[in-house]
């Protein structure tokens, strides 16, 4: 659960520490007072998007702290690569350059990832959420949360993807006679000429290489007669290998008198040799220099097709060559394109019968499930005080997709008399709040999340309605922590915890605080809410009496 929240420079808070209990915690206030201000703190430490706005005005930087306690050591740690610790803590900080820094036990993380750690330890449920529940597109995925359909809709992704890729293979190969025709013909002409140019891979890099030798030859030939000369030596000067071969004799002569000058002797021995065999090497390459000027205008008339077809077919010779036998398979494929596309129907056949047979499988489980979503979800509108609601899940057979072969949508009767009508459509403000909360407390039951925050949910909802909200969220807080901003003298007085959220002025600024209120604090909070800032003897006696007794909530 999450035990501990420590904002800091967040809007008009400029630090709180709020410390949250297992139950229900119910968080009231001023309209403007902040409330939504530590709604989006949590967000922030959960990863969800931060901005520089959020930063209090005259900070650089502002920063969110939360400490969770018994988490189970998800697998995220081990990917991620994060200390396990069951005492979990997450800071965020936030900076007015748009950089963020997020930390788990410590190590850096980045935002996305943060996120996926988050969806696993809360879940906020506000106004908006309304939108996704009331949006058909989504009722199919409720409905396979609901029942844990995961395994079903693998399976059947999986011989999809098969069908899939048959049906684009038929249809890539698939073309009208004419196209055909015309396809065969530009591939024909295409294999035509790049095979009569009869390629060698890497032959263009080679001839390139000759040409260059070839266009250059007179100054090689003029530098290799340089290299001989200096190495062996001219008609009036010696060589290298004639000087070396003097400076050794020198030196085997005085190794006959100062043995401390073998090691040089031998050196210079080395480098003789050396410079012999380079000597001999450097003449042999001169002697056997050749140059033809019908050597180069053949390799210049060879380069001038390899030019044209680069052009056309790819950058090098190996390119053109892996072009060719791409050109072959497409005229095969074309060739024999109707026995192939026979052969791949059969196949398909079999792919969409077996991806019927998924398909119908998992329609038969939703269709169980709908019923069970269907009176689990009337159970809770029961008890919120809507006992005459009617809801049922209604299906739309389709052709396969990658969701199965269904469409579902939510549809409900609202009144006594009236039709079945799509969820959107039926529902009056308190009503949608109340259908809100009991689809989201029988989806939560698959959810593994310990934490719900339900963010102004309330709205719209008064009188005995407002009562039912409150006892369903407190049973719910049986099993879960739950976290709840209300305007609701009923919600509020039915909390194990209550946070006021309260503004002040002081200097000029304002400022936000958090305070866990006592039994007198929330007497006279709840008194607030229900007189406004009226407070009287009777509003501050109708609230004690709303709140449980003190031995019930020290229980």
């Amino acid at each position: 659960m999450l035990s501990l929240l420590h904002i800091e420079n967040i809007a008009v808070i400029e630090r709180a520490e709020i410390s949250f209990d297992q139950g229900f915690n119910v968080l009231t206030g001023e309209t403007g007072a902040g409330k939504s201000i530590v709604i989006d703190a949590i967000s922030a430490i959960l990863g969800e998007r931060a901005y520089r706005d959020m930063i209090r005005t005259g900070a650089t930087g502002a920063s969110v702290r939360a400490m969770f306690t018994d988490v189970p050591e998800y697998p995220w740690f081990a990917e991620n690569g994060v200390r396990y610790d069951p005492e979990t803590v997450i800071q965020r900080e936030i900076y007015l350059d748009g950089k963020n820094v997020c930390r788990v036990n410590g190590s850096l993380v980045s935002v996305s990832t943060l996120r996926r750690l988050g969806i696993q330890l809360i879940n906020i449920h506000g106004q908006h959420d309304s939108a996704s529940l009331f949006d058909e597109a989504n009722h199919l995925t409720f409905l396979d949360d609901f029942a844990e359909n995961e395994p079903l809709r693998r399976a059947y992704g999986e011989k999809y993807a098969l069908v899939d890729r048959l049906r684009r293979e038929i249809g890539r190969m698939s073309m009208d006679e004419s196209e055909k025709l015309r396809r065969m013909e530009t591939l024909r002409y295409q294999i035509e000429e790049i095979s009569r140019a009869d390629l060698e891979p890497g032959e263009d890099e080679t001839l390139e290489a000759r040409r260059k030798v070839l266009q250059n030859a007179e100054k090689i030939s003029d530098a290799m007669n340089d290299a001989v000369e200096n190495l062996y030596g001219g008609e009036d000067t010696d060589g290298a290998a004639a000087m070396l071969s003097a400076a050794e004799r020198a030196l085997a002569k005085v190794c006959r008198f100062d043995e401390s000058m073998t090691a040089l002797h031998e050196r210079v021995a080395d480098l003789m040799y050396q410079v012999q065999d380079a000597a001999e090497e450097a003449r042999n390459a001169r002697d056997t220099l050749a140059y033809s000027a019908d050597e180069l205008e053949q390799i210049e008339s060879r380069l001038d097709i390899i030019h044209r077809l680069r052009r056309k077919y790819g950058a090098t010779c190996a390119d053109i060559l892996e072009y060719l036998e791409r050109a072959r398979q497409e005229l095969d494929e074309i060739e024999f394109a109707d026995d192939r596309i026979e052969r791949l129907k059969g196949k398909l056949q079999k792919a969409e019968k077996e991806a019927w047979d998924a398909a119908r499988s998992l329609r038969e489980n939703r269709k169980a499930t709908a019923e069970k979503l269907s009176q689990r979800i009337l159970t809770e509108l029961a008890q919120l005080d809507m006992p005459r609601v009617r809801f049922s899940c209604e299906f739309t057979e389709l052709e396969l997709t990658p969701g199965g072969a269904d469409a579902a949508a939510f549809y409900m009767s609202a009144n006594a008399g009236e039709a079945l009508k799509p969820l959107s459509k039926v529902a009056s403000g308190g009503e949608l709040a109340r259908i809100m909360l009991a689809m989201k407390n029988v989806l939560a039951e698959q959810d593994q999340v310990a934490t719900l925050i339900f963010d102004e949910v309330d709205t719209g909802v008064s009188g005995r309605a407002a009562q039912k909200v409150a006892e369903k969220l407190r049973s719910v807080a049986r099993n879960k922590q739950v976290l709840c901003v209300t305007h609701l003298p009923q919600i509020a007085a039915m909390g194990d915890t209550h946070m006021l959220i309260a503004k002040s002025e002081r200097d000029g600024r304002t400022y936000t605080t958090v305070t866990a209120l006592d039994r007198q604090g929330r007497i006279r909070e709840v008194a607030r809410i229900i007189g406004g800032a009226n407070i009287t003897e009777t509003t501050l006696k109708s609230a004690e009496e709303m709140l449980p007794p003190p031995r019930e909530v020290q229980a």
